[in-house]
């Protein structure tokens, strides 16, 4: 006869004695005075109360605080080489270019507009810097998917070059700073152009710099160019 049996046939005097549960947990002390007691207790040890579950409080998980800085390692620089060029149609001051970067898919289209500064005649073979993480936009109708860099200085543009011997497609590196490059909707999303153009610079050497550490490749620094000019 169990505890229970026992206070339902002896009256309000009978006790439920303490046994030993066969799962080795602790029998309730004192000992429970009714079968109300018990089913209650039941309820609470499932999980439930007045016969509804009991809700579990969600913990929230707090996400690390992102703390990315931007500098030049977040722009994706590669060694390019024109391959055509041709005049935009319906904008004086663009030339419409197709870039080999190195990527499977063909060369890239870009447009710049830089014919106050260089002949049709001068592009094609004329290798270059191409900023390539930034989303596809049209200028003046035509899709531009990125960005030539030069440097500029009173009135007077001219590219910034690779070295010889820097092998098409591969990425340009600034020393002290390493790191993935941005997403083209972080470039966009976060301003990052505007972060890190302003230390985008030539040194009285002409070489181009961020941070006074000069832009790079396997074959050495950038080619000299315009000195002491801004560089975008």
């Amino acid at each position: 006869m169990t505890g229970v049996e026992s206070f339902l046939q002896g009256g309000s005097e009978a006790r439920i004695e303490p046994e030993v549960d066969p799962r080795s947990e602790a029998i309730p002390d004192p000992p429970l005075e009714s079968l109300e007691e018990l089913r209650k207790l039941d309820m609470k040890n499932s999980g439930k109360v007045n016969g509804a579950p009991e809700k579990k409080q969600k913990q929230k998980k707090q996400s690390p605080t992102e703390t990315t800085e931007i500098d030049v390692s977040k722009l994706d620089i590669r060694v390019g080489v024109i391959t055509k060029a041709w005049l935009h149609e319906e904008a004086d001051k663009l030339f419409c270019e197709e870039i080999d970067i190195g990527e499977e898919g063909g060369p890239r289209q870009i447009a710049s507009g830089l014919r106050a500064h260089y002949n049709l005649e001068d592009l094609e073979g004329q290798r270059v810097l191409v900023l390539a993480n930034l989303k596809s936009r049209k200028l003046v109708g035509f899709p531009s998917h990125g960005m030539v860099l030069c440097a500029s200085s009173d009135g007077k543009v001219s590219f910034v070059e690779p070295p010889e011997g820097a092998e098409v497609g591969e990425r340009v590196f600034v020393d002290g700073f390493e790191g993935e490059p941005a997403t083209e909707n972080q470039i966009l999303k976060k301003k990052m152009l505007d972060v890190v153009f302003p230390d985008l610079k030539t040194n009285g050497d002409g070489i181009a710099t961020y941070k006074g550490v000069p832009l790079s490749t396997s074959a050495g620094p950038c080619k000299p160019t315009l000195p002491n000019a801004e560089v975008a």
